[in-house]
C-alpha cells in the first residue's frame, strides 16, 4: 500500500506542475517556487515535532502526513520520486545508522 500510494501522489504531483495556480494548492506552491515549498516544509516539520511533544497519536499521523506530503512536492519539483527515497533507504537497511553516518563524513 506504502509504495502504490507514494507512487500516485508522485503522478498527481507531477500533473500538477500544469495546473492553475489559481485552482490548485502545489501548482500555488510550484509557481512560488524552491523557497516556498522549503518554507511549507519548515512549518509541517515544527507542526510534527510539536505533535510529537503533545503525545497525541492522530495528530502525529496528521502532521507526519502533512510533512511527508510537502517532502514529496520538493521531489517531485526537483525532479525526483519517492522511489528515489525508497531505494536509499533500501541500500540502508541492514546496516547499522552510526556505520552509515560515518561513511557519509558527517560528524
Amino acid at each position: 500500500m506504502l509504495d502504490d500510494t507514494l507512487t500516485e501522489l508522485a503522478k498527481i504531483l507531477e500533473e500538477r506542475k500544469g495546473a492553475d495556480p489559481d485552482t490548485s494548492y502545489v501548482a500555488k506552491l510550484y509557481s512560488n517556487g524552491l523557497d516556498a515549498i522549503l518554507k511549507k516544509i519548515g512549518e509541517e516539520a515544527t507542526e510534527t515535532v510539536m505533535a510529537a511533544k503533545d503525545g497525541t497519536p492522530k495528530r502525529i499521523v496528521s502532521e507526519i502526513a502533512d510533512l511527508w506530503f510537502h517532502c514529496l512536492v520538493l521531489l517531485a519539483h526537483q525532479g525526483l520520486k519517492p522511489d528515489d527515497v525508497v531505494q536509499e533507504l533500501a541500500r540502508r537497511l541492514g546496516r547499522s545508522g552510526l556505520d552509515e553516518k560515518a561513511a557519509r563524513g558527517n560528524k
